[in-house]
């Protein structure tokens, strides 16, 4: 049987540190559950001490998450730890993860302690730790450039003081596959302890090579590989999760090795952290990427049809990844709109069914063919509904290369419709800023995308906005055949996770 590599998903505490990848609290139990319906082994809830919205975050996973670890990432100092263990608490199955750096230059610049002060720090930090809870992770930051002596210190140290997990982070993304596979064998060689531990891998992307060292991290001992959804996190990222369990299932005659990870729930995964965060995800990106399985050269696609193996290592399918085929149209009524979600992966209740329904009608009168995309999409939109302080009636634009983009929109608030009209420096600001007067609010556009849900000149077109409101800066998203009305009610989305909470009209919550 093959041996076992726990999957140790960070994207709620890394990979939220990604600029413009903050989630809220509902956001993160949304993604915490999903990630658990993936089968991932250890989710990294966040970091308590942070933010009282973190740490809230923490403490509400812990409650609803059942089957996996919980974790949460401290500082070596008690009080870090403490805030850790209030938070994880009343989890099933919590972890406490505490950290310091090793390296000579975070010690001298950064913590301004020599190493017998960092040796003394690990085992007070590990030790106070385990008093709390039996499962204990102690990471060495910046790992990869300390002195590889003073790890193995510092490892003896840890252990000796209760720490169950080991982890080895390439906290800069420096190291080389073959030196951190040297690494890891110079430390097990001089840490026998780590024979009764589990070592980890937590390798960041600066030079692209996050899943190629957690492979070599593998191949050299490491049994738990630390990762994110679609490869997000601070700078450049962190190892992709997909990439690293796509490539040792693909590859499993050179890396025999297994997860407990539902690969069918992987592109299901990918499409909600990319709703709640605006990450759109690169084309070209691996596994789940738009071009992963698209064949444009004559040659691929001849290969293709005869036999799909010969340029497809792995199926859309193994990663629950429709192919872009007709399969719905107007005519088609609520029992098979529920089958083809069902065949899609997704279980959606009587009153969900209905909602989507009436958009999926209206789509689906706009659209000659709907394809699979175009119904994830919808569902996304479902999912990701919040109060409708304000709900979209009416817009018109007039813009031109001669024109003053001008528009004139229409709010449902309550029983009271509300219009007004704004110019801007095109049709999209127009729109955003008649939806600022009437709502009187003032939010600031940091980021803007847009990008095509499925094929064809009828496209569904999904837009995502990033809003600063002044206390809180919020994501929208929404899509449309039409991308001022999808750029609207985007907009207007994000207003709405604003205003929805805060009561009054125009104040952020």
């Amino acid at each position: 049987m093959a041996e076992r590599i726990y999957i140790f998903d960070t994207t709620l505490r890394d990979g939220e540190q990604s600029p413009g990848a903050s989630m809220n609290i509902e956001d993160k139990l949304q993604m915490a559950l999903q990630l658990e319906r993936l089968g991932v082994d250890i989710i990294e809830a966040g970091f308590p001490i942070a933010s009282n919205g973190e740490f809230e975050a923490v403490r509400e996973i812990s409650k609803v998450v059942r089957s996996c670890t919980i974790a949460g990432l401290s500082r070596s100092t008690r009080a870090d730890i403490d805030r850790c263990w209030e938070a994880l608490q009343d989890a099933a199955k919590p972890r406490l993860h505490t950290f310091i750096a090793t390296s000579d230059i975070h010690m001298e610049h950064k913590l301004k302690m020599s190493r017998e002060k960092v040796l003394q720090e690990v085992r007070e930090s590990v030790a106070h730790a385990k008093q709390y809870c039996a499962d204990v992770e102690f990471s060495a930051e910046d790992a990869t450039r300390s002195d590889w002596d003073f790890l193995v210190q510092v490892f003896h140290a840890a252990i000796a003081a209760g720490a169950t997990t080991i982890n080895i982070p390439d906290t800069v993304g420096y190291i080389t596959p073959v030196e951190y596979g040297r690494l890891i064998n110079y430390l097990c060689e001089r840490v026998p302890e780590t024979e009764y531990v589990v070592l980890s891998s937590h390798c960041h992307n600066d030079l692209g090579l996050a899943v190629a060292n957690s492979l070599a991290g593998i191949e050299n001992g490491v049994r738990q590989i630390e990762c994110c959804i679609n490869g997000i996190g601070e700078r450049a990222g962190n190892a992709a999760l997909e990439e690293v369990v796509m490539a040792l299932r693909t590859r499993a005659d050179h890396l025999p090795y297994s997860t407990n990870i539902n690969t069918s729930e992987i592109y299901k995964t990918s499409r909600l952290l990319s709703s709640k965060t605006g990450l759109v995800v690169p084309y070209n990106k691996p596994v789940v990427g738009r071009n992963a399985f698209a064949h444009e050269a004559g040659i691929h696609q001849h290969g293709v049809i005869q036999k799909a193996l010969t340029y497809e290592i792995m199926t859309p399918e193994s990663v629950g990844r429709p192919r872009s085929t007709l399969v719905m149209g107007k005519h088609s009524g609520k029992h098979g709109l529920r089958k083809r979600y069902e065949e899609l992966g997704y279980q959606i209740s009587d009153a969900e069914l209905s909602d989507i329904y009436k958009r999926f009608t209206a789509l689906a009168d706009k659209k000659k063919e709907v394809f699979d995309d175009d119904l994830i999409s919808l569902v996304e939109d479902e999912y990701s509904l919040v109060d409708e302080v304000y709900e979209l009636e009416y817009f018109q634009v007039i813009s031109g290369n001669s024109t003053v983009p001008t528009c004139t929109v229409r709010l449902r608030k309550g029983s009271e419709s509300i219009m007004d009209s704004a110019t801007g420096d095109g049709p999209v600001d127009a729109v955003f800023k008649a939806i600022s007067r009437i709502s009187e609010t003032s939010g600031k556009l940091l980021d803007y995308r847009v990008q095509s849900v499925s094929e064809g000149k009828d496209a569904l077109g999904e837009v995502f906005v990033r809003v600063d409101f002044g206390s809180r800066t919020v994501v929208g998203r929404a899509a449309s055949t039409d991308i001022i009305e999808a750029s609207a009610k985007a907009f207007l989305n994000a207003l709405n996770k604003v205003v929805g909470r805060g009561g009054a009209k125009g104040t952020p919550a």
